[in-house]
């Protein structure tokens, strides 16, 4: 089976991390959150993989390569215009012409079992598999309306609570029979959600909602991308934490050089090449980007930094990240900030 992942997306909601970082690019446990999507592409057999780009693609194309880490075959699709989520998979068509393929979102954390979803398709003998996810709050995401066998009857927009008929939302995570293809116009944006599957419902094909009760984040906006590092630390969606457990809940990656007057609260996840000073108190739910320098009675708690970050002695965070780079220098105390290549 063939996936298309689509990471093109510009990540307005999620600045001023994207500015320099592409949504799909932003670490969950120290891996691009792209990283886990092809890690589960993987677990269930997909060999061959198309990723769609357009903000930053050179890091992404970077990072994934040919895919051969992975024991993948990764193509790109770059678009100078953004197409859509529909119109960037007719750009590729001829990619997936022999059989059913699959469409991941490349910034959704989730370790939905595809192969689970792929038996459910073929049972129904359908033409497109929506996999939904039950929530407990609807506003921020459209729901489906699904019949007793799972087929799709409707669908709602960010109901209010006045709308009762579901809490089933769409994740973003497809399977489709080629012949789909057909109906995506050429050279247009086009989108799933507004116009591919209302055209679908309209011309009666046989779509039906595929329920998963797996891990599913979508990495949208700051608050979600706190909550899905927490989930992760915490064992909540089957991913690989990097590094080694030294003690329950505490990971550190090869090559760290932590003092041992440091202390490390659990959980949390020191990169490679790191260097925590005597002294400094790192977590809970702290993750420590590759090559970062802690110094001497700095204090961080749920605070995610990216790669090669510098913190001064006695510097105090909270809840902040940190992008790339960024420099927090000594005796200061940051609350609740999200903060790039920050330089104080």
């Amino acid at each position: 089976m063939k996936a298309m992942v689509l990471a093109a997306g510009a990540g307005t909601r999620l600045r001023p991390l994207t500015y320099q970082t592409p949504k799909p690019m932003l670490p969950v446990v120290n891996r691009p959150v792209l990283h886990h999507v092809l890690d589960n592409l993987l677990r269930h057999g997909v060999k061959d993989v198309m990723v769609n780009l357009y903000a930053h693609a050179d890091q992404v194309r970077g990072y994934c390569g040919d895919g051969s880490r992975w024991s993948l075959r990764v193509r790109y699709s770059h678009e100078p215009k953004l197409l859509g989520t529909a119109g960037a998979i007719k750009k590729t068509g001829d990619f997936f012409s022999d059989g059913p393929f699959l469409v991941m979102s490349g910034d959704g954390l989730s370790d939905i079992d595809l192969s689970e979803m792929l038996r459910f398709h073929k049972k129904h003998k359908s033409f497109a598999t929506m996999a939904v996810k039950a929530v407990d709050c609807r506003f921020d995401y459209g729901v489906t309306l699904t019949d007793n066998s799972g087929r799709i009857k409707g669908f709602l927009e960010k109901p209010s609570w006045g709308d009762i008929f579901s809490n089933k939302v769409n994740t973003g995570i497809y399977l489709l029979e080629p012949e789909l293809l057909r109906l995506i116009p050429k050279n247009q944006i086009y989108d799933f959600g507004h116009q591919l599957w209302p055209k679908l419902l309209k011309l009666r094909k046989p779509i039906f909602a595929y329920e998963t009760k797996a891990y599913w984040c979508d990495v949208g906006n700051l608050s979600e991308y706190r909550k899905c590092q927490v989930d992760s630390l915490d064992g909540k969606v089957r991913i690989n934490i990097p590094g080694a457990q030294i003690r329950q809940g505490v990971w550190v990656e090869k090559g760290a050089s932590i003092s041992p007057k440091a202390v490390l609260r659990a959980p949390c996840l020191i990169g490679k090449g790191c260097r925590i000073e005597a002294g400094a108190k790192i977590g809970p739910y702290t993750v420590i980007g590759d090559r970062s320098r802690i110094a001497s009675q700095a204090e961080l708690k749920n605070c995610i930094l990216f790669d090669n970050v510098t913190v001064g002695g006695n510097v105090e965070l909270s809840n902040c990240i940190l992008g790339a780079n960024g420099s927090v220098k000594e005796n200061i105390a940051v609350y609740e900030a999200a903060v790039l290549n920050m330089r104080q």
